[in-house]
């Protein structure tokens, strides 16, 4: 079998340029591949194009990028949380291409099913369609959609085996599991790698095949958004 694993970030992330599009897998803050942009932030790397669901916040995830201007372009659905993505998205620092969230996915999903475009009746009429090509079908309008074409793709899982095999866990499988194989070459990190043959196959997520490079990560900080907890009685 097959052996996709390296033996750390480093490895994992070598190849990456400046000028690349990246997808980094996760909803909100759960399940983002902490380690792989820990080490894009280290690199220096620049004007780069994420693919996320999201932008992180000011402080952690995809916030940390932004505030060192690695980022040239967001392709996200949710960014509400982020104050210094707002600031530069307004003053024009940063390029922002805002897309509804199942399109998101879908564009997504088409990418590792190896569909060049799909058509939608999302944005239809807004200003998500302008310039895109419009479709009837059954009396109803659909937006043509490009499936993404990306670089690297980072996600993070809950369990892997040496063999690319995944296992998400909860939230984690919002969008981490559509960029598996959507990419040139995707990059898994999970918490705990096992050798191949451990997991049981009914519960696999993902098949290896999608998986170019997988290493055991470390140092999960898994913060929450927005933490809201009941007062004590």
């Amino acid at each position: 079998m097959i052996s996709k694993k390296v033996a750390d970030v480093k490895e994992a992330m070598k190849g990456i340029q400046d000028g690349m599009t990246f997808m980094l897998g996760g909803f909100g803050l759960c399940g983002i591949p902490e380690n792989a942009i820990t080490e894009l932030v280290s690199s220096n790397i620049k004007d780069i194009t994420c693919i996320s669901n999201n932008a992180g916040v000011d402080d952690f995830g995809l916030g940390l990028l932004l505030h060192k201007h690695q980022i040239k372009k967001m392709i996200s659905s949710y960014v509400g949380e982020n104050e210094e993505f707002e600031r530069q998205m307004l003053s024009g620092e940063l390029e922002v291409e805002l897309t509804p969230q199942g399109t998101l996915a879908e564009k997504c999903r088409a990418a590792q099913a190896g569909f060049p475009a799909f058509y939608t009746p999302a944005g239809y009429g807004t200003e998500v369609a302008e310039g895109k090509e419009t479709r009837e079908f059954n009396g109803k309008m659909y937006v043509l959609e490009e499936a993404f074409k990306a670089d690297f793709a980072f996600v993070k899982a809950w369990k892997g085996d040496e063999a690319g095999n995944l296992i998400f866990k909860g939230t984690a499988r919002n969008f981490n599991p559509c960029m598996c194989g959507a990419a040139t070459i995707t990059v898994a990190e999970v918490e705990e790698l096992v050798p191949a043959g451990e997991l049981d196959p009914n519960q696999i997520h993902i098949p290896g095949i999608f998986v170019q490079r997988i290493f055991q990560g470390e140092n999960y900080e898994k913060r929450i958004e927005q933490r809201t907890v009941r007062p004590r009685n």
